[in-house]
C-alpha cells in the first residue's frame, strides 16, 4: 500500500460452512494507522445486512506491539470487537491464521491456540445471532487512519511507504456454492461431533489467551452499550460454555 491505493484479493465462489486458513506477516516498523486483514464476507460486500467475520492487525508506532482485532458482523450487526496483544511478533514471520465455521461455533485461531469463541444458540436464545449467510474469502491492506491506532490520533507516515504484507498458504475446507451436499451436513469432517465445541486441551489454550493476551471485549465495555442494546450474547451465560 503506497499514498495512491491499498491493495486485496478475494475467491471466486462462496461457501456455506468450513476451515479457511491463511499464512500472514503483516508490515513491520512504523505501520500506525495500517490496517492488514483477512476476513470472511457474504456477498455483495459491504451489503447492511451482511455477515462478516474478521482478522484486523492494527499497526503501531516504532517498538510498539501491533493489535490483532477481531470482530463479527451478522445481518450487519458489528460492534463485537475483541483485541489482543499477541505471544509473538506478526511482523517479524509468517503465522496461520484460521477460522473454523460450522452449525455449532465459530472459532478463531492462531496458529493451533483458539483465540475467540461463538457458540450457535440460535432457536434456544431468544434475538441471538450467527453467521449464516454464504460468505467468501477477502484480503487487504488498507489506510486505516482514522481509527486504527490510539483512536485515530496517530496516523499513518506515507514517507514510510510502500507497506508490505505478506499472505502465502491459503487453503479451505468449504461447502462451496457447486455443492450438491447442504452445508450442515455431518458428512463434512468441520462439522463433526468433535468439532461442536473445543476440546478440553483447546479450552485451557483459550482460557490462558483471555487472561493474559486480550485487553478490549465488548462484552465487558458497559459504557459502549449505556444508551444502546448490547449484543445478546453478552448477557447470556451460555455464551461461555464453549
Amino acid at each position: 500500500m503506497d499514498k495512491r491505493s491499498g491493495a486485496g484479493f478475494c475467491s471466486k465462489s462462496t461457501s456455506g460452512s468450513g476451515f479457511f486458513r491463511m499464512r500472514m506477516k503483516v508490515p513491520g516498523g512504523y505501520t500506525a494507522g495500517v490496517v492488514t486483514a483477512f476476513f470472511l464476507m457474504s456477498v455483495p460486500p459491504q451489503s447492511s445486512d451482511r455477515d462478516e467475520v474478521d482478522f484486523e492487525f492494527l499497526g503501531n508506532v516504532d517498538g510498539q506491539p501491533i493489535t490483532l482485532q477481531t470482530n463479527v458482523f451478522v445481518n450487519g450487526h458489528g460492534n463485537r470487537e475483541q483485541r489482543l496483544k499477541l505471544w509473538f511478533d506478526p511482523a517479524a514471520d509468517f503465522h496461520e491464521y484460521k477460522i473454523l465455521w460450522n452449525p455449532h461455533q465459530l472459532v478463531t485461531f492462531v496458529d493451533d491456540v483458539p483465540i475467540r469463541v461463538l457458540r450457535n444458540l440460535t432457536g434456544r436464545v431468544p434475538e441471538y445471532e450467527f453467521p449464516a449467510k454464504r460468505i467468501g474469502v477477502w484480503a487487504s491492506l488498507w489506510n486505516g487512519s482514522e481509527w486504527a491506532t490510539d483512536r485515530g490520533r496517530i496516523k499513518i507516515d506515507w514517507n514510510r511507504a510502500p507497506f508490505t504484507a505478506g499472505y502465502q498458504g491459503f487453503g479451505v475446507d468449504a461447502c462451496a456454492n457447486t455443492s450438491s451436499t447442504p452445508c450442515h451436513s455431518r458428512n463434512w469432517w468441520w462439522n463433526a461431533h468433535r468439532y461442536r465445541r473445543l476440546s478440553a486441551r483447546q479450552r485451557a489454550a483459550y482460557e490462558n489467551v483471555k487472561k493474559t493476551y486480550v485487553y478490549y471485549d465488548y462484552c465487558a465495555d458497559k459504557d459502549r452499550f449505556k444508551n444502546t442494546t448490547m449484543p445478546v450474547e453478552c448477557s447470556h451465560s451460555s455464551y461461555l460454555a464453549y
